[in-house]
């Protein structure tokens, strides 16, 4: 006999779970709802949070794009308002695109990625002649030659270094790791891969993107170089924020790097592109690239390391051809971002579910770019919202604070006048690294003056004692940094220089000469 208590209890249970299956079915229609319903209102909070004056985003779902919008304004003193067809520079999301090429001329037999490097460019050196001897476009491109993320970009970034200066220094950087031991994002790899494209296919890496990319895409607006970016007619002004203050950047030239940095685009052409490559590489019926140079762009070469996202299940990250791939909630999720002078942008993909988010944004000092890409990324595969953005933000205002605190300590010990052990004129003079060459140092009243040449930039240099100096860099991206000199018998003998890890972690050290 089933008892009063059994019965209630298992009615109870029954109730429970049916209503946390409604309960589940009605989040699940709300997620559904987030991009027509509350998507705007979620951009335009976040915005105004991140102190971010334009942004665009895309959408796709089931293979097709549902949304392009814009949002805020192109520049911070203008009220231009930011629109689909706006341009902004994507940076490293251009890496996709190169090695999207180089898997389609494999598909074509003009390759492979086994390749040499040597077979197609005999006088490339690395630093190491063994590494020359073994290295691969593959190894190019999937970020595996040892070097240390970023290394060499002081001297490549933004510098009037051609792309056979960039190419000839890869010589003479000495990487921190064994070739193949590790991964270590690598820009100047791409520029070396835009010289074999050019041997290959008999067109320049520009030429091949505009006319076997953006032409038959019709991406009317999208740049293959940056050159032509300031010209154009709906671009975004960059930004950033500098101790604590948002301001204007000027538009940088990154086309020495161009198969890593250059391209330019909007969201309504990238979504044809993304669209294109989720769609197995058809767009409006045609066969633009062929399937699987698609499916070798997204095969991991290189691990990255553990994945441990903020919210929902992940645990690696590798690399492929010019794409991060990671496991997202049982889903492959392939990404990457790109960051210029100005810029943060996002372009990720679930292969499974045939949808994609793209977002760009004016300004390098934010991460809601990736905050906004994951919260419409989990509406599309029906997960909880988590409103990244704002857990995102809490942590950049105290990464903030760090930074104003560790400035105001600098600049406390800078208003102490302590003097170095040795007369300023004696830290005068040239200077010279084996790779980025010379540089100098001169007397302004007071302080003292850097010049860098090749960045074609100053920088400030105010006593800290002991032969330290605050260095406060005229391009605002390079940061405020800390140089130590060498100073031995009472003569210089070198110093150490670095910059924001925005463009390089990586010191280098200059000999004194005269």
């Amino acid at each position: 006999m089933i008892s009063a208590k059994c019965i209630y209890i298992k009615t109870s249970i029954f109730f429970v779970l049916s209503l946390l299956g409604f309960q589940t079915a009605i989040l699940h229609a709300q997620r559904d709802r987030f991009i027509p319903d509350s998507l705007d209102l979620y951009v335009k909070n976040g915005l105004k949070k991140w102190n971010i004056p334009g942004a665009a985003i895309a959408v796709i779902q089931d293979g097709k794009i549902i949304l392009t919008k814009g949002y805020g304004v192109r520049d911070m003193n203008s009220e231009t308002p930011v629109d689909e067809n706006t341009l902004f520079m994507i940076a490293s999301n251009s890496k996709a695109v190169t090695g999207t090429i180089l898997a389609t001329l494999e598909q074509e037999k003009k390759l492979t990625m086994e390749d040499k490097v040597s077979q197609w460019l005999p006088d490339f050196k690395l630093y190491d002649p063994n590494s020359t001897t073994m290295l691969t476009i593959e190894d190019l491109v999937s970020h595996r030659m040892g070097f240390e993320t970023f290394q060499g970009d002081f001297c490549h970034w933004s510098t009037k270094a051609t792309t056979a200066d960039v190419i000839q220094r890869m010589a003479l950087i000495k990487p921190v790791y064994g070739f193949r031991d590790k991964w270590g994002y690598c820009n100047a790899g791409y520029a070396v891969a835009g010289e074999i494209i050019k041997k290959a296919s008999g067109l320049s890496w520009s030429e091949y993107v505009k006319n076997k990319i953006f032409s038959p895409l019709e991406m009317k607006n999208s740049l293959a170089l940056t050159a032509d970016f300031p010209s154009s007619d709906n671009h975004c002004s960059p930004h950033t924020i500098y101790e604590n203050k948002l301001i204007p950047l000027k538009i940088p030239n990154i086309d020495n790097m161009a198969p890593a940095t250059s391209i330019c685009s909007s969201v309504a052409d990238w979504s044809k592109w993304l669209s294109m490559i989720i769609n197995k590489g058809i767009w409006q019926q045609r066969q633009i690239i062929p399937q699987a140079a698609i499916d070798k762009s997204i095969t991991p070469v290189s691990l990255i390391g553990n994945y441990k996202p903020m919210y929902n299940t992940g645990h690696f990250a590798m690399y492929g051809l010019g794409w991060k791939i990671q496991d997202y909630c049982d889903f492959r999720m392939i990404s990457h971002t790109g960051g210029a002078d100005g810029f943060v942008t996002s372009v990720t993909w679930v292969p499974e579910k045939k949808c994609g988010v793209i977002v760009f944004t004016n300004t390098d000092a934010n991460s809601f770019y990736q905050a906004a890409k994951m919260e419409i990324l989990d509406a599309l595969l029906e997960k909880p919202f988590r409103d990244y953005s704002d857990t995102m933000f809490q942590k950049f205002q105290l990464s903030m604070i760090e930074d104003l605190k560790w400035i105001q300590q600098k600049k406390d010990t800078v208003s102490m006048n302590r003097k170095p052990s040795i007369a300023l004129d004696e830290f005068t003079g040239k200077y010279e690294n084996e790779v980025y060459g010379s540089m100098n140092i001169i007397r302004k009243g007071k302080e003292l003056e850097i010049y860098f040449p090749l960045n074609e930039c100053t920088g400030r240099l105010e006593s800290l004692g002991e032969n330290r100096f605050l260095c406060t860099y005229s391009n605002p991206l390079l940061g405020i940094k800390v140089f130590p000199f060498e100073v031995q018998n009472g003569k210089v003998k070198s110093v150490k220089v670095s910059c924001a890890d925005f463009v390089e972690f990586t010191n280098y050290d200059f000999k004194k000469i005269n």
